[in-house]
């Protein structure tokens, strides 16, 4: 009998395992399906995005001194030839990680974003001065502007929206994914999540500076480990801290001397390169008590991030929530944590 009991529960404990190291198709997340999804780009892979040779050029882009962004692509905007910037550095032309698009019109953009417009980022100024705003933002909007930039293969719906991938509970509109033409009025930002340096830690009044804090090198933000907050440090046991411990993260540009001197970029919450699965859980990075796995993500977003997770009648937290929670941990809509709620789990 006791041998029975042993043998029952020693394949418990591996059946807990092997579920915690994978997941299965249908509310729990995305299977059979490439991890590049969207960015496969109709089956052109790696090559939308990046070519081996001649940068935009060897995509069929026509990147020549003539490419200028007229008064009219957005309000507020300027006349300005990429070719002749005072300084735009040399991924203007597609040197940098290959770079297969047209970035010349998205560098003269200014974007206004917020509710009420108080964040607004020049990029032509800020690839002069914040490097990561390059890679971090402009990379993307050579794609996903919508605007003056209408990158390859797009077509303005979300991936798993249109292949059936998403769960029953989202509305049966088109998710737009040109952000700057989006339905309402052309060039508009407003709507969407702030970037940029002006969109900082500490200008952002979500709190969050006081859990964080920049390495010795001041070029990375981590956790504060000088004056840790325990009601954080418990929400990290619950979910994590993918943004913070993991790959991608805040911006810190040379020069920073604060934590809220971070900024938030579009690779802050996305990565390119796997649409459905999160796997970068570590012994210096747990996803929910766990030093390996793989966890369901939707929408390119680098961390676990499912909206179909169970979350048994409101006793545990979605991954998607918990995911918000990591920046918008306090306050309003904050998390469970910062308000002596400890019992609730993270679905994912």
């Amino acid at each position: 009998m006791k041998k029975s009991l042993m043998l029952s529960f020693a394949v418990l404990v591996c059946a807990s395992v092997a579920m915690a190291q994978t997941y299965v198709t249908g509310s729990t997340g995305i299977t059979g399906i490439d991890k590049l999804g969207a960015h496969n780009n109709g089956g052109r892979g790696c090559v939308g995005c990046h070519t081996p040779h001649s940068g935009a050029r060897g995509n069929g882009g026509t990147l020549t001194g003539a490419s200028v962004l007229t008064t009219t692509a957005i309000t507020g905007g300027t006349n300005y030839s990429w070719s002749n910037q005072t300084n735009p550095g040399t991924s203007v032309l597609g040197n940098t990680a290959l770079w297969g698009q047209d970035i010349g019109p998205v560098v003269n953009l200014i974007i206004t974003q917020g509710d009420s417009g108080q964040y607004v980022t020049n990029l032509q100024t800020a690839v002069s001065s914040n490097p990561s705003v390059i890679s971090g933002i402009v990379f993307c909007l050579s794609c996903h502007d919508g605007n003056v930039a209408k990158g390859a293969m797009m077509t303005n719906q979300s991936f798993e929206q249109a292949a059936g991938l998403l769960p029953s509970t989202y509305g049966s509109q088109p998710i737009p994914t040109l952000l700057g033409n989006d339905g309402g009025g052309t060039g508009n930002y407003q709507n969407d999540h702030p970037v940029g340096p002006s969109a900082s830690i500490g200008a952002l009044g979500t709190g969050l500076s006081k859990y964080l804090q920049l390495n010795s090198t001041n070029s990375a933000v981590v956790l504060n480990t000088t004056q840790p907050d325990a009601n954080y440090t418990t929400f990290q046991a619950n979910y994590g801290l993918p943004l913070i411990s993991g790959h991608g993260g805040f911006a810190v540009d040379s020069g920073a001397t604060s934590v809220g001197n971070a900024y938030v970029v579009c690779t802050t919450c996305h990565t390119p390169h796997t649409m459905s699965v999160y796997s970068s859980a570590s012994t210096t990075n747990k996803i929910g008590g766990m030093t390996s796995g793989n966890f369901p993500t939707y929408f390119f977003i680098n961390a676990p991030y499912n909206p179909g997770a169970n979350t048994a009648n409101g006793t545990k937290a979605s991954s998607a929530t918990q995911f918000c929670r990591q920046c918008h941990f306090s306050g309003a809509g904050g998390a469970n944590e910062s308000v002596g709620i400890y019992n609730i789990s993270t679905a994912f």
